[in-house]
């Protein structure tokens, strides 16, 4: 499995890259932020891969300039009826923060927009990541970033991910901040969350 791919942008057509590594010309199709991000022809270049194998058909690459797009990609790909050129349109629709506020929201109307995404697609994407696009990498920085301003003592770092995660899932800040008071901030973000979900679905 190819995880990343780094030499020379042989060329690109917008949809898809060629990156020469030692010689060897790789073809990538990217999302529309690496696109845009991609430098110009014979520019240096480094593409996180997701390596997607069907039968019968051939090895396709898709890349990604950040990491963490690349694990919004490999999520949204885990949802029945989704396939990569969907998630690629998914991402080409919906910027980071977005995605996750519709997402956690259960926005149906918003995910719909989206050319290809139907309302069998988008109900699935809100009912099956409600909660794990809290947890992926950038996907709890995004939902804390989108959190409104809540009364109370928000902490920073760590727990204040967690803090505008659950926010964005419709808890209060009453129900939140004394939970909080009991987590080690030490432990992942993703953790956490997973964490303080199960206890407030005990209370």
């Amino acid at each position: 499995m190819i995880a990343f791919l780094e030499g020379r942008l042989f060329e690109s057509d917008g949809d898809a890259a060629v990156v020469e590594v030692a010689g060897v010309g790789y073809q990538v199709l990217v999302s529309a932020a690496t696109a845009a991000a991609l430098p110009a022809a014979g520019g240096a270049v480094r593409l996180h891969v997701h390596s997607h194998f069907v039968k019968d058909e051939p090895l396709r690459l898709y890349g990604f300039a950040e990491a963490g797009e690349r694990r919004l990609f490999q999520t949204l790909i885990g949802v029945q009826g989704v396939g990569p050129r969907v998630a690629l349109a998914i991402l080409a629709g919906l910027d980071a923060a977005a995605l996750v506020r519709a997402i956690a929201t259960g926005d149906i109307a918003r995910l719909t927009q989206v050319k290809g995404v139907g309302r069998k697609i988008a109900e699935r994407l809100a009912l099956e990541l409600r909660e794990k696009i809290l947890t992926v990498p950038s996907g709890h920085a995004a939902a804390a970033a989108l959190a409104p301003p809540a009364a109370g003592r928000v902490p920073k770092g760590p727990l204040g991910d967690v803090h505008g995660a659950l926010v964005q899932l419709g808890y209060k800040p009453g129900e939140i901040e004394p939970l909080l008071e009991t987590m080690d901030s030490a432990r992942p973000v993703e953790a956490l969350i997973r964490e303080a979900l199960s206890a407030l679905r005990r209370v």
